[in-house]
């Protein structure tokens, strides 16, 4: 990069993607669906110390984690989306009742709209991820009694 004078470089090659950027001014973040090799000499940069979200969401007691509950969980990372258009009512929410197999949400990953369906079934008693907001793998989405 240096040698072209290169301040960004991007890569998308079998759905896996790279940004390289020069400098100090940027926060990296790194996702991937699968484990990835990185070539030999070269070593992936993590942020040390979490976000000021992460932290909040970890030091808040407002997620009571009981046993009645069963969760819903994120099976990839992507953009979560309650309702199958912005006209749409929510596929669940709180009080809704949901069944094994029931569409709950749609997940969008690289430009891919994926039904997340349910594979308990129950009462929703809580929604926690935000419509239009990224989600992580496993990250929670519904708790459902």
């Amino acid at each position: 990069m240096r040698k072209n004078d290169l301040s960004v470089f991007k890569m998308e090659k079998d759905g896996f993607k790279i940004t390289l950027k020069r400098g100090s001014d940027f926060q990296p973040i790194i996702a991937a669906s699968t484990p990835v090799a990185l070539p030999a000499g070269v070593s992936a940069a993590l942020p040390v110390a979490p976000t000021s979200e992460a932290a909040s969401v970890a030091a808040s007691p407002a997620e009571p984690k009981s046993e009645n509950f069963k969760e819903i969980t994120s099976p990839m990372v992507g953009t979560f989306y309650a309702s199958p258009s912005p006209d749409s009512p929510a596929y669940v929410s709180v009080g809704s009742t949901v069944s094994e197999g029931a569409v709950v949400c749609i997940i969008e990953a690289m430009k891919v709209m994926n039904e997340i369906k349910s594979e308990i079934s129950g009462t929703v008693v809580e929604v926690l991820a935000e419509n239009g907001k990224s989600v992580q793998y496993d990250q929670v989405l519904f708790r459902v009694r």
